[in-house]
């Protein structure tokens, strides 16, 4: 039975894609095909996609892939992208003392700083400077101007090989810096969010918001094709910093560069390849590892093979 014939017999509502570029789901703008990228149609339609794969298929979960570099050689398995289904975003619950945002995994972060926003709910705006989805942002506990995702998650859904949901709180996961591990260790995807917010001022909130964005724009090359922090920040120090110390900043190869913006930032300023992405990543680690001794870690998720 050929792939679309068995699609259509699983009864499958979402988009399947086959020899799917990544350049164009990845904001980096980088990468080769994808075997298949299915597109589910919403949360029932995704545990029915995942029932119908077999146990040994390799399988990714990607939102706006904004913190993803997919190797030119592609990736052999299937990817499956949240943001196009997983999009609902209610109101669940209001009092006096706050409010209970539930999210699934594919809305944008700063979709739901701004909703927050109408319903006079504070907390969230730092969600605004998140440049992904909710279901990224818990699965790294993203973060930016001092605050982190976590802080305000009350529970999570998840779902696992089988399509099985489940209900979360965050006593289940070890939660650090850019770090979520589930404690029993089990294979599972985040599909959704309820976030506790306080109560307060929508305008002030929005002012906020804004406020965030203008420092963004001010501070980082968002110009240019970019997935974000390249890096993770080390104790008691800033990537940035250390890479600009050795001397990276605007250090090229290929059309992949160290923006002279922001030293923690690599750019596609021009036909950029994953390859030459990977290695400006790798001699920036190296350099500084060399002239400082401290290791720095990528934030980015590196997925695919070299060609």
């Amino acid at each position: 039975m050929s792939e679309p014939e068995r699609f259509m017999k699983a009864g499958l509502r979402g988009q399947l894609r086959l020899n799917e570029p990544m350049r164009k789901h990845t904001s980096w703008r980088a990468g080769g095909p994808a075997d298949r990228l299915y597109i589910p149609a919403d949360l029932s339609d995704l545990a029915a996609f995942l029932r119908s794969l077999s146990e040994d298929e390799p399988l990714w979960m990607i939102g706006l892939g904004s913190n993803l570099l997919v190797r030119d050689g592609g990736v052999r398995g299937t990817l499956v992208l949240m943001h196009g289904g997983l999009k609902d975003l209610r109101l669940e619950r209001r009092d006096q003392a706050g409010g209970l945002v539930f999210a699934e995994a594919g809305v944008p972060g700063a979709k739901v700083a701004r909703f927050a926003a109408l319903h006079e709910l504070v907390g969230g705006e730092f969600l605004a400077g998140i440049p992904g989805t909710v279901g990224g942002a818990l699965a790294m506990n993203a973060g930016c101007y001092g605050r982190e995702t976590w802080e305000i998650v009350a529970g999570v859904r998840t779902i696992d090989r089988r399509g099985s949901l489940r209900d979360r709180g965050p006593a289940d996961y070890e939660i650090g810096y850019r770090h979520v591990v589930l404690r029993d260790g089990r294979a599972e995807w985040f599909v959704a969010a309820w976030l506790r917010l306080r109560c307060g001022s929508g305008e002030g909130s929005r002012r906020r918001i804004q406020d965030l964005l203008s420092r963004r724009v001010a501070s980082q090359p968002l110009n240019l094709p970019n997935a974000g922090s390249v890096f993770r920040n080390p104790a008691s120090d800033f990537a940035a910093r250390l890479i600009e110390s050795c001397g990276l900043k605007g250090r090229s190869i290929g059309g992949a560069v160290v923006s002279p913006k922001h030293a923690n930032f690599i750019v596609n300023a021009g036909g950029a390849t994953a390859a030459d992405i990977e290695a400006l990543i790798e001699l920036c680690a190296e350099t500084v590892y060399l002239r400082t001794g401290i290791r720095l870690e990528p934030e980015v998720r590196i997925i695919g093979e070299r060609p």
